[in-house]
């Protein structure tokens, strides 16, 4: 198990500092249009390249678990005044599992586009999602190969050409062996049982025509968190934060202003 604490970069100060986690197919440069925006907000940023992915060391086992101890190593050496968590996809799902290892470190939390639960490790539906995953790299083809059809699939018809573009070089430059060790992570996680011990202010934040983690699905996780405030974003897909850089910024400082 690797003891070294996540690359990270980070963008301003203030009494709260915001973590930004980031999804299977992204890395700290997924955030690059909230960094300064926090900042200019009057909070401290702080993005991280999950283990793994850009100049961060892999975790073994790579399990959520081995993930969360890892961002609670990050969260110790920045030594913030108060940690408020933003996690987008599988990141929300680390920022879940955070909350069930180090509930005391954490004020508050946004989980955008994200699930409590990717379901039974065993079951079908969850080993052709693996298949259907990992067969373009068995083959021979490189995440560049394979990211273009992997996000036109994750965002809103009329995503901005630009953003989509973008996705594309963050995924392209994935390792394809973080790729493999995530996907083999998400299927062994489930905090659905944790949702109603949650006692922090919590956002859960979707987008309206995501694929991966429907409107439906993020409203009735929600619920289930007690206090939750729930906020869908408009003909945005999947990349929520990408798609909809404003609207995203608007919600989540909004959020920060009222419980930070």
């Amino acid at each position: 198990m690797s003891e070294a604490i996540p690359a990270y970069s980070s963008r301003g100060d203030g009494e709260s500092t915001v973590f930004l986690l980031h999804g299977i197919g992204g890395g700290k440069e997924y955030w690059t249009l909230q960094l300064d925006v926090l900042a200019r907000a009057g909070y401290r940023a702080i993005a991280w390249d999950m283990p793994g992915y850009g100049q961060s060391a892999s975790v073994e086992p790579y399990t959520l678990s081995e993930l969360a101890k890892s961002l609670e190593r990050l969260i110790d050496h920045v030594a913030p005044r108060r940690a408020m968590l933003l996690g987008h996809s599988m990141g929300g799902m680390v920022l879940l599992e955070a909350l069930a290892l180090f509930p005391s470190k954490i004020a508050g939390a946004i989980l955008s586009c994200t699930s409590p639960a990717f379901g039974k490790p065993d079951g079908a539906w969850q080993q052709a999602f693996l298949q259907q995953r990992l067969a373009p790299l068995d083959a021979g083809h490189r995440m560049a190969d394979i990211a273009p059809n992997l996000v036109r699939g994750m965002v809103a018809a009329d995503a901005d050409p630009a953003a989509v573009r973008r996705a594309v070089d963050i995924m392209s430059a994935v390792p394809p062996a973080a790729y493999r060790a995530a996907l083999h992570a998400l299927v062994n996680f489930d905090r659905r049982t944790l949702l109603p011990a949650i006692t922090i202010p919590t956002l859960a934040l979707a987008g309206e025509v995501d694929p991966n983690a429907p409107p439906t699905v993020m409203q009735k996780m929600a619920e289930k968190i007690p206090g939750a405030a729930y906020a869908c974003l408009q003909q945005t897909g999947h990349l929520a934060s990408l798609e909809q850089p404003e609207a995203f910024n608007e919600v989540v400082l909004r959020f920060l202003k009222m419980h930070s």
